[in-house]
């Protein structure tokens, strides 16, 4: 989203009932990702750091991680928008920043590691990628292991569930012309050594069809609902 003095996009769309937080990395003209909340917000963190020698110009881990105030019971939560490179060559550099977003998290937890955490983004990588793999907890990467369950695949299994997909005439026009079709947005819970303190009720797409003619995005939207476990993981009911 655009998002300048003259002209702020996001704040356009959701009015002033949202606490919008940009993420590293905007470019000159104001263009870039942004969390936004209707929730009460608290500390804000953010990861902004290259990735160094050897990788392409400019490629840097970046996410912001927002504490959330949510009504009973949920209660507080850490969610976290992780950006992730987009072209399709470069999944090694996705696996690097996957690596950096969760070691932030981590560092972020250590004094209070029961928050329950929700990582959201356009991650760029469907579910076979070697970040998504990383980030759901079917493999290693450098030694590091982490498990996030994935909503959509919580409620829809192997379903496709593309949310970027010729189906939407913006793709076509863009600047991947022949792209087949991924899910590469996603929402996820972190799991604990019994798994997330968080159940899925349901998943499903959004703007996933125009209105008036009008699509909303090249991307289709993620929509979570969220609920707390019926009892804490790691304990007998």
């Amino acid at each position: 989203m655009t998002r300048t003095t003259q002209f702020d996009q996001a704040a356009e769309l959701l009015g002033p009932a949202y606490t919008i937080v940009d993420l590293p990395g905007r470019t000159p003209e104001g263009v870039g990702e942004c969390f936004a909340s209707r929730l009460p917000v608290g500390d804000v963190s953010a990861l902004d750091r290259p990735l160094g020698a050897g990788e392409p110009e400019g490629s840097r881990a970046a996410a912001v991680a927002v504490e959330v105030f949510c009504p009973p019971p949920v209660g507080t939560l850490l969610a976290v928008h992780h950006k992730a490179a987009y072209e399709l060559h470069l999944e090694h550099v996705r696996e690097r920043q996957a690596l950096a977003t969760t070691s932030f998290v981590e560092e972020l937890l250590a004094q209070r590691p029961d928050v329950p955490v929700v990582l959201m983004g356009d991650l760029n990588a469907g579910p076979d990628a070697a970040s998504m793999r990383f980030l759901t907890g079917r493999q290693s990467l450098a030694g590091t292991s982490v498990r996030y369950e994935d909503a959509w695949e919580a409620v829809h299994g192997d379903a496709p569930g593309h949310t970027f997909t010729p189906r939407n005439p913006l793709v076509r026009a863009g600047e991947m012309p022949l792209e087949r079709g991924r899910r590469i947005d996603h929402v996820m819970t972190r799991s604990t050594a019994h798994g997330p303190p968080l159940d899925v009720a349901d998943c499903r797409l959004v703007f996933d069809r125009p209105v008036d003619g009008i699509w909303a995005s090249d991307h289709f939207g993620v929509l979570a609902d969220l609920r707390r476990a019926g009892h804490p993981p790691g304990e007998w009911a």
